[in-house]
Parts: structure tokens; C-alpha cells; sequence
């Protein structure tokens, strides 16, 4: 690590920083920023966190929210508390969302840290366990694509989160990150957690959630040193939260230096699980399942299965047509494509089927197409295929070495390619904006 002295901002004083150089030996500035969160107070922790905003119906979270007026959904989810006629791009709806908030720190439910920190983070099931640093991350490193993208964004989407930053003047829903493992973070990580956590035991359906608060600063020193030394770091979910974090940036400038950061999680890629992120089609296109499944029959290997298919490895799909389940196989020419995004399940799937046996050419807009979690199950498959959907396709995890592929590729991938669980928390540290 060297001291120099560089410009706070292009015409702004010299100030002095501590700047790394990665191993190729380029001068890279540091990536990670402790930050003053804004959390729980811990006797209303699980009063207060919540499913991410956007893994929820506004049904759902007027549901999960109802009676439980500390619930982060208040805030990240605001439409609940409307009339169903509103819509939820209503300018009332970012104000209310403001108010909320307001109204949680006015009651001491939420509170402010007293200084800069970093955090820890655990999410833990019966069967799986993931621990990362909770982190502000830099906006110039987002342009200048160390921060690496693998999806194209909504422009609906985006403008949805830059309101909602902008009416409450934080970020409360944090960006998924992955790096590479590092056998030195994970031991710092691993002493670090036998410290008395801020809150444990946490809940939301069957996943634990744990938080940690790290203010010594030589920790802090030596894990901002550690991660100023990785080359690269990849968005796996709040594709849209980042892209509007850097909007906001960009449109208040230098005088709002934590604009210059948004808030991210930070997980080694050994510890993220990916989950099948299934799909739904309301139309066969004229059809009928007899002739769908011939037409389908003169590209893939098809079986019929006396079950729900659970494809095994790539190149295999499971498909619920009418009451029946089929088990597809791809030619294996398509699975060794040089093309990283080509050889993707998703984009077989959708090159070989959706689009031309289907008609489906625009996956991010066109009403027909559907996409259901892996955590929700076959069983929702069947259901939405009973329920008058046409028909419903079972996906192998996409690996999590392909998406760094195509990240370090400069491609993105298909719409709704990976389904990463379990979710973070909203609630548990909110990033403020302002000096």
C-alpha cells in the first residue's frame, strides 16, 4: 500500500489517500468505504427487516406487512400503504416511502451508527451458510467496469430505484457482490465473527440472519487492503439498484461524496448458491401440445417422464405441457459453443424454443413469458400450467463460472438467468445519502 496525494475530485484539493496496485502493476483506488449504517434497534431488529422489495407482489407484502407497522416493507415497498388504485410510480408513493422512514428514526426504532464501520454478514439455512462484508462500493469503479454487469437493465426499473434514493436520501436495499475467493479475507472473516454480534437469531422463513459490526480500524484497514487488491467484482443481484445508485452520483455531483458509493454486500463465489430460475409461457402459438411437443421433439431428445424433471446437468431441461412432463436433452454441439453466452441453458432454451417455436423475441417485455424462483419449487410449475399457462420449463443452475465469464466478457446474458438464494435482508443497514 502507498500514500499519494491525488484530487479529492477533478477541481477539488489534494487530499491523501491510500491507493493499492493490483499485481499487473496498475494503479487502482480503494473500492470499499466503511460506512455510518442506519439499522435496527435490536430490540425491534425483527420487528423491522424484511424480503427484498422486488421478490414480493404488492399483495404479497400488503400481506406480510399487515399489522406489523415496523416492517422495513413500509419503506421499500410503500405502495402498501395506498389505495390499490395508486400506482406504485405515483410520486405519493416515494413520499410515503420518505415518511416511513422518517417516522421509523423518529421513534428510535431505526438508528444511526456513531462512526464509520464495516460489517459482517451471515445468511444461514439448515443446509447452507454464506458470509460477506457489508460495504459501501465505489461508483467510478462501477463505470469503469471493475464493478462487472452480465444483465441489461429496465429503464422503468431503473428510474423506479433513482426516485425512491432520491425521495428518502438512502439506499436501503444493498447490491449482491461476488469475488474471488481469498483465503486471507476468509480468515479475517472467520476471527472477526467470534465477536459479540449486533443481532443473531434473526429470521425471515427458514434462513438466519446475522450481522456484525467491525469498527477496529486495522480490521478495517486490512479488508479494505485485501479487496483493493482483486481485480474484479461481480453484481449477481440489484443489477438496477446499481445502475440507478450511479444516476443518482452522477446528478449530484462531488458535493454529495456518499452518493459517490452504494451500498453492497460482498460474498467469496465458494459461498453463493444459485437456484434454477424456471420458466412460464402463457401461449403455445397456435399449437397444440401434441404438435408442440413434435416441433420441440426435432431439436431436443425428448422423454416423457413419469414425474417433475429436475434437470441434472447443463443441457437438460424438464417441460410441463398439459398435465404431462417431459425430460429434454440439447445436442451436446450446443452446449461446447465458443460463445460464452451461446452456450448457455438459458440461451438454448430460448434460441431453440421460446423464440421460434413460441414467438417470443423480447424476453424483458413481452406479457407471455413468465419467470418463477427456484425456491418456490416444480410444484409452481404444475400449478401455473394447471391454472391455463400453456406451458413451463425447468432450468439447470446456470454455474456461477459462466456468468464471471460472460461478465468478463462485456456480454450480458438473457433476462432472468440466475436466481441467487437465499435473499438478503432489507432493513438490516441502510445506507444514508448527504454530506
Amino acid at each position: 500500500m502507498k500514500r499519494v496525494c491525488v484530487p479529492a475530485f477533478d477541481d477539488g484539493p489534494f487530499v491523501v489517500l491510500n491507493v493499492a496496485f493490483c499485481r499487473s502493476g496498475q494503479e487502482i483506488m480503494p473500492v470499499v468505504k466503511p460506512f455510518a449504517g442506519l439499522r435496527p434497534n435490536a430490540k425491534f431488529a425483527q420487528e423491522v427487516i424484511a424480503p427484498p422489495y422486488d421478490v414480493l407482489t404488492t399483495e404479497e407484502a400488503r400481506s406480510v406487512a399487515a399489522d406489523q407497522p415496523n416492517n422495513f416493507l413500509h419503506v421499500s415497498k410503500p405502495e402498501i400503504d395506498l389505495p390499490a388504485d395508486v400506482s406504485p410510480y405515483d410520486t405519493l408513493v416515494y413520499d410515503t416511502g420518505a415518511e416511513n422512514l422518517r417516522r421509523l428514526v423518529r421513534r428510535g426504532v431505526l438508528i444511526q451508527d456513531p462512526r464509520e464501520c464495516l460489517y459482517l454478514y451471515r445468511m444461514q439455512t439448515a443446509a447452507h451458510a454464506q458470509t460477506g462484508v457489508v460495504a459501501t462500493v465505489s461508483v467510478t469503479d462501477y463505470h469503469a467496469n471493475r464493478i462487472r454487469r452480465h444483465e441489461l437493465t429496465r429503464p422503468d426499473k431503473e428510474d423506479d430505484r433513482v426516485r425512491h434514493m432520491e425521495a428518502l436520501n438512502a439506499q436501503t436495499g444493498p447490491v449482491l457482490l461476488v469475488h474471488q475467493h481469498d483465503s486471507g479475507v476468509a480468515e479475517r472473516l472467520a476471527g472477526l465473527t467470534r465477536q459479540v454480534p449486533l443481532y443473531e437469531g434473526l429470521r425471515l422463513n427458514d434462513v438466519e440472519h446475522t450481522l456484525w459490526a467491525i469498527e477496529d480500524q486495522a480490521a478495517v484497514d486490512a479488508l479494505r487492503a485485501a479487496f483493493n487488491e482483486m481485480p474484479a467484482f461481480y453484481i449477481a443481484d440489484g443489477h438496477h439498484r446499481s445502475a440507478a445508485a450511479a444516476r443518482v452520483a452522477e446528478r449530484r455531483g462531488p458535493e454529495d461524496r456518499n452518493a459517490n458509493h452504494f451500498l453492497a454486500v460482498l460474498f467469496p463465489a465458494s459461498e453463493v448458491r444459485i437456484l434454477d430460475y424456471n420458466r412460464v409461457i402463457k401461449t403455445l402459438n397456435g399449437r397444440t401440445p401434441a404438435g408442440f411437443v413434435d416441433r420441440v421433439a426435432r431439436r431436443f431428445t425428448v422423454t416423457e417422464a413419469a414425474g417433475p424433471v429436475r434437470p441434472q446437468r447443463p443441457g437438460e431441461f424438464g417441460m410441463c405441457l398439459a398435465g404431462r412432463w417431459y425430460r429434454l436433452t440439447a445436442p451436446a454441439s450446443q452446449l461446447q459453443a465458443d460463445d460464452p453466452v451461446a452456450r448457455l441453458d438459458v440461451s438454448i432454451l430460448s434460441e431453440q424454443v421460446i423464440e421460434p417455436l413460441l414467438g417470443i423475441h423480447d424476453m424483458r417485455r413481452d406479457p407471455h413469458i413468465d419467470f418463477v424462483g427456484g425456491a418456490r419449487g416444480l410444484r409452481e410449475l404444475e400449478c401455473r400450467v394447471d391454472g391455463g399457462d400453456a406451458v413451463a420449463f425447468s432450468m439447470y443452475p446456470t454455474p456461477l463460472s459462466a456468468l464471471i465469464q460472460v461478465a468478463d466478457a462485456g456480454r450480458v446474458m438473457p433476462p432472468k438467468s440466475t436466481w441467487f438464494e437465499p435473499k438478503l435482508a432489507d432493513g438490516l443497514v441502510s445506507h444514508l445519502l448527504g454530506r
